[in-house]
């Protein structure tokens, strides 16, 4: 076939073109066919699959987590059973307002208990928190030092919830020592705004 004969060629008249023209035609055609169909059709599927795969990922870690954490469900379940527990009982060593006062009592009892002199004892105002209410008590008391121990251990064996802080001794004349405090007692406020 010469260049020529292809020149000559004709669109209206197909049929007569010769074999091997026809067939590069037609592989012409379908190359052009299958180009514009993976253009138009294929590659959006396929990005669309890329991105449903990325998906797939994403929820089976999130799946993942999620099942581990049903796994635990039970031993969390029971931690928070010992969570509520313990704080009832802690709510139970918090005096309510009618026991702060027989506290004060107790707290004095364990300083005359362990041979101290009481020099100030002033319960200060109550100072609200997140969800008590600390009442603090100046304590200036004069002793020996394993007086002020045994005053301290007593006051943290009390059935309520006592703490000590800011305690300073200082050594006065005669060999004898001041211990001040500022003993704190706590208040559980509940949802009335009352305290229990």
């Amino acid at each position: 076939m010469k260049m020529s004969d292809l020149n000559n060629l004709n669109l209206e008249n197909i049929g007569s073109w010769p074999a091997p023209v026809k067939i590069a035609g037609a592989l012409l055609v379908a190359t052009l066919i299958i180009g514009v169909g993976w253009w138009q059709d294929i590659d959006p599927l396929q990005q669309k699959l890329a991105g449903e795969q990325k998906k797939e990922g994403e929820l089976k870690l999130s799946f993942e987590a999620k099942q581990k954490k049903a796994a635990n469900l039970p031993a969390l379940k029971q931690q928070l059973e010992d969570i509520k527990e313990t704080f009832g009982d802690l709510l139970k060593r918090l005096p309510n307002k009618t026991e702060v006062a027989e506290l004060l009592v107790d707290i004095s009892q364990q300083g005359l208990g362990a041979g101290l002199e009481f020099d100030l004892f002033k319960p200060g105002n109550e100072q609200p928190a997140d969800f008590y209410v600390e009442l603090p008590i100046e304590i200036r008391v004069i002793g020996t030092y394993h007086q002020f121990g045994t005053f301290i251990s007593g006051i943290s064996d009390l059935p309520r919830i006592v703490t000590s802080h800011d305690i300073k001794i200082t050594p006065t004349t005669g060999g004898r020592l001041i211990l001040q405090t500022t003993a704190k007692t706590y208040r559980y406020i509940d949802e009335e705004g009352e305290g229990s």
